[in-house]
């Protein structure tokens, strides 16, 4: 706890005149941007801006990318409508979606295959494309579930080393593919997880258009509703265009906070689905996280708001980022990737002392932390916290 430190909670919450307890949202940010949010919504706010208390027992989770802000509360009470009907398959519903789903991206219908959250969808298209003679190129700092089933599949893994800030090296990917004999499996998430940094979109949309045909694009954008990037484009749009070799991975898990509820989807060409359909767990999802699913992708309003209170958490992290003089990557997700001041071990066990959770290591970059954006109330607390680790010389 905080105590240990002989850091008393008062004097951790008054370190910073720029980010103590009651800070609102418009002091953190500029008023117009502040008056953006309560313009973009049409409901009560839950306290965002109020510091929180975390304990042992209930740290602060910023360990695996969920959305701390909770889903829409639309999305919660189709859920709690929905659990009555439990006992049956989603057998109606999930056509509806899959509708939506389409409208939504710009496809037809038999462009969308649902899935048990994206991981099912990265295993069936892996699966899918497994034939004999096949590579899966993957940059050396990504997602691992690329990897983990194409283990289980006994497929060449092709690692590719990153650039020196970390960004992706497409055209050292490119070069793997070229020289290999036989048929390559391409695995980007975009933005990448842990770095949160996204592709230029020129490169990777020339490469997609002008690339041979033995090798297939899975490319997975669970974080794309984050990005502020105007150079970021979603693969969505060559699909549209009749794009044949690419597979996009989506999410309910990430925006639209559903992560205990494993709703996914495939975008792809209707030959692929029918391909990767095959690989599917008779397409039966959870039949909350459908009408969940449902009225979240209704609910553009709190989806708005949820994007923006992620880009207030970032500022905080940003801010005391900088102001401790500690690297770190541009971010375009509801994570962060900070060099670490102290072994990365012993500052995670350091935060988690002191009520916070933070990422796992992520080989090869050593003492660089994954750290998720919480609430902007979880955010002021971790800010407060490093400002007085930093005063007690701990970090």
């Amino acid at each position: 706890m905080i105590s240990n430190l002989n850091i008393s909670r008062r004097k951790l919450l008054t370190l910073s005149s720029a980010a103590v307890a009651g800070l609102s949202v418009n002091q953190l940010l500029s008023k117009a941007y502040a008056q953006e949010i309560q313009k973009s919504i049409a409901f009560s706010l839950p306290m965002l801006d109020t510091v929180v208390t975390p304990t042992l027992d209930n740290p602060i989770r910023l360990n695996f990318n969920e959305n701390a802000l909770g889903m829409s509360p639309n999305a919660k009470q189709a859920a709690i409508n929905a659990i009555p009907k439990a006992n049956r398959y989603a057998k109606a519903e999930m056509p509806l979606l899959n509708k939506k789903l389409g409208q939504h991206h710009n496809v037809e219908d038999d462009h969308i295959l649902l899935t048990a959250g994206s991981s099912e969808g990265i295993r069936s298209a892996i699966e899918a494309f497994c034939i004999p003679n096949t590579q899966l190129v993957i940059p050396e700092l990504t997602y691992s579930d690329g990897e983990h089933f194409a283990k289980i599949f006994n497929l060449k893994i092709t690692k590719v080393s990153c650039l020196t800030d970390w960004q992706i090296d497409l055209r050292s990917i490119k070069k793997a593919v070229d020289e290999f004999n036989g048929f390559s499996i391409v695995y980007l998430v975009n933005p990448n997880n842990p770095t949160s940094t996204v592709f230029k979109a020129n490169e990777l949309e020339s490469w997609i258009t002008s690339a041979p045909k033995n090798m297939i694009f899975i490319v997975d954008e669970a974080y794309a509703e984050f990005v502020n990037d105007p150079d970021f484009h979603s693969v969505d749009s060559l699909i549209s265009n009749g794009a044949e070799n690419v597979v996009l991975l989506k999410t309910f898990s990430k925006i639209h906070a559903m992560a205990g509820l494993r709703v996914g989807y495939v975008i792809s060409s209707p030959n692929n689905i029918k391909n990767i359909a095959q690989y599917v767990a008779g397409e039966k999802l959870n039949y909350c996280g459908v009408c969940a699913a449902l009225a979240s992708m209704d609910d553009s309003q709190f989806l708005t708001y949820s994007k923006k209170a992620i880009d207030v958490s970032r500022t905080i992290m940003e801010q005391v980022l900088s102001e401790l003089g500690l690297q770190y990557l541009k971010s375009e997700t509801n994570f962060m990737f900070h060099k670490t001041p102290i072994d990365l071990q012993k500052y995670r066990e350091l935060l988690q002392q002191n009520c916070v959770l933070v990422g796992r290591d992520f080989d090869p970059a050593t003492n660089w932390c994954r750290i998720s954006l919480g609430t902007p109330g979880e955010m002021l607390y971790v800010a407060n916290l490093m400002r007085g680790l930093r005063e007690n010389k701990t970090i």
